[in-house]
């Protein structure tokens, strides 16, 4: 049995570079969400309210449900919250 070796997980469980680049983009902000939202302290019905999301979409992003979530609405959150999201661009190596 061969190893492989893969970037990130998302490289080796995605079928297409594309899906796996989304894939990346959509974890960092979750995680980066799920973090504003633990250390400010806000409850998932004052972190919807921010957001402009309901409670139960709050609990899907905390509990990491990542395949609810299009890139779009985790910036719209991220931007709603304050935060400032950027995209960098790179030559695949």
């Amino acid at each position: 049995m061969s190893k492989q070796k893969f970037p990130s997980v998302w490289d080796a469980i995605e079928d297409t570079p594309q899906q796996a680049a989304s894939m990346k983009a959509r974890s960092v902000l979750m995680i980066e969400l799920q973090e504003y939202i633990k250390s400010s302290g806000l409850t998932q019905k004052q972190a919807a309210g921010l957001f402009g999301v309901t409670q139960p979409r709050v609990s899907d992003l905390v509990r990491g449900k990542i395949e609810l979530f299009s890139l779009e609405s985790l910036v719209d959150m991220a931007t709603a919250a304050g935060m400032k999201v950027e995209v960098r661009l790179r030559k695949a190596a």
